[in-house]
């Protein structure tokens, strides 16, 4: 239930006596003085709103009736009400006469402010409330049951399929730039947002048509935002798919911040396995993959066996398209894999799993 406070109260005053010449004041639902144009008369008690309080009607009162009562002058004083509830009164001063055609406009210009008011906190209470609701999704001590729960109460948009995003803005974005994102994120009523860090912002959306991801981004820039990194799932079908994909977004921006800090979109099904891979960096099963490598590395002082394997991989072990883009003979192409595979042990055999190779390569990269 709302309730008249001081602060709402005066601004209602103030923004009432800046367009008529006469003293306003505004009384809560015990007939206290909360806001007025007259600072001497706030935190007083007025007889005449008590009046209205009681009956819930229109007082006038004139100089007769003002003088047999406390803390009254003459005026005009009807009550506010709030859904049909009586939550105070507004007082206007002066003669009956000369300012009863105000009164009317007055109180349905407080009652306005009020409805802004509530609909203000009841924004920002949702608002909280979807915040805590994401906080909880990416927290993995919360269960899946009690997130389904909470979600349903709370009126969480949750159609499916849906996509979840990670939207990283620049270190040098503003307060103004924030506010920008999240009326773009929030523009579709079954999408919700939240920042989950200083730059950084979760987006829940329903999942839309291939590339749409490109398409936000040009419209971002336009707007002057500034995308550091934009992380997508795919098309995910329910809760616990929600949860995976928050997770597994996670790992694929730390393995963008240290390896593709250039890259701005990434889609988790072009890197799952990368992703994957880089979350277990520092395993000794994954130590003991990439030893052969590091010792190419390790020997390869001006990085020639390196772009030649990096090519080779490009081109998914195609002696001509790689000897082509090295622009080399393809005698050179194959004297540089022979020591490559001198210096790491590896078989010829072994540089047809070219796809072993790159991700060993990106993984080096990171290490």
């Amino acid at each position: 239930m709302i309730e008249l406070d001081s602060t709402l109260a005066q601004h209602i005053v103030d923004r009432s006596m800046a367009i008529l010449p006469y003293n306003i004041n505004v009384m809560d639902a015990q007939g206290m003085i909360i806001g007025s144009g007259d600072p001497l008369r706030l935190h007083t008690r007025h007889e005449g709103a008590q009046l209205v309080l009681a009956n819930s009607r229109v007082v006038e009162i004139d100089e007769q009736a003002a003088s047999c009562l406390r803390g009254v002058r003459p005026g005009v004083n009807v009550p506010l009400l709030y859904a049909e509830r009586l939550i105070g009164v507004l007082g206007i001063t002066g003669t009956p006469e000369v300012v009863r055609p105000y009164a009317e406009l007055v109180r349905m210009a407080a009652e306005m402010l009020v409805e802004q008011r509530q609909s203000h906190m009841e924004r920002h209470w949702q608002r909280h409330r979807l915040d805590n609701w994401i906080g909880q999704l990416l927290d993995p001590s919360v269960g899946l049951n009690t997130l389904s729960v909470e979600a349903e109460r709370q009126q969480v948009p949750l159609s499916w399929p849906r996509q979840v995003c990670f939207i990283e803005l620049d270190e040098a974005s503003d307060s103004r730039s924030a506010k920008a994102l999240s009326a773009m994120l929030s523009a579709n009523l079954e999408s919700f947002c939240a920042p989950v860090g200083m730059q950084e912002w979760f987006w829940c959306r329903p999942f839309g048509r291939p590339h749409e991801e490109q398409a936000w981004l040009d419209q971002a820039k336009a707007k002057g935002l500034n995308v550091l990194r934009f992380t997508a799932s795919g098309p995910l079908e329910c809760l616990a798919d929600l949860r995976e994909a928050c997770q597994s977004l996670r790992l694929l921006q730390a393995y963008a911040r240290a390896c593709l800090p250039t890259v701005r979109l990434l889609k988790l099904d072009e890197h799952r396995l990368t992703a994957l891979l880089y979350s277990q960096r520092q395993s000794w099963l994954l130590q003991g993959w990439l030893e052969p490598l590091k010792r190419l590395f390790a020997q390869d002082e001006n990085g020639v066996l390196r772009g030649t394997l990096q090519a080779w991989c490009e081109h998914h072990g195609q002696a001509s398209a790689c000897a082509a883009s090295l622009n080399i003979h393809r005698n050179t192409l194959r004297y540089r894999l022979e020591r490559i595979c001198e210096l790491t042990g590896l078989s010829h055999d072994m540089l047809g799993q070219w796809l072993y190779l790159s991700l060993g390569i990106s993984l080096l990269d990171c290490t």
